[in-house]
């Protein structure tokens, strides 16, 4: 736990939360500023600040509790989907990893991601970009 930390405060009870999920490693609640009603958070009970901070033994639990969310969002509330989103330190709220599980509907008016696109200059800048996070990505 770390101190401060209002997702913490949560998972310790100390603060109120609707929780959805309360287990060993993995805790679920709803948001308290929604995108829409149903949004939940889906937490590691562990602190840890972003997703590379998650030790890899933690990531099957969390994203199995994510998928389970998911489809009761869809099965209690009538949704016909979600969207699932980490943000990892830029536009990072709370400093603890949180999964957002939005639920959606067709017309609901959220637009897909919330920033502008850009496009690649060309094919090379494209294969660059590639060859570059191939050669960064950190061994199995």
């Amino acid at each position: 736990m770390a101190e401060g930390c209002p997702f913490c405060e949560v998972i310790a009870g100390a603060a109120g939360a609707a929780k959805v999920v309360d287990e060993e490693r993995v805790v679920a609640f709803l948001d308290t500023s929604p995108v829409f009603k149903g949004h939940v958070l889906v937490v590691p009970r562990a602190h840890h600040e972003t997703l590379v901070d998650v030790p890899e033994e933690l990531l099957a639990p969390l994203f199995r509790t994510v998928q389970r969310v998911q489809r009761a969002i869809v099965d209690a509330l009538g949704a016909q989907g979600t969207f699932v989103a980490a943000n990892n330190t830029v536009s990072q709220s709370v400093p603890h990893l949180h999964v957002h599980v939005v639920p959606r509907t067709k017309g609901d008016g959220l637009r897909g991601f919330f920033w502008p696109r850009v496009k690649y200059d060309s094919t090379d800048d494209y294969e660059d970009h590639a060859a570059r996070l191939r050669a960064a990505l950190p061994a199995r």
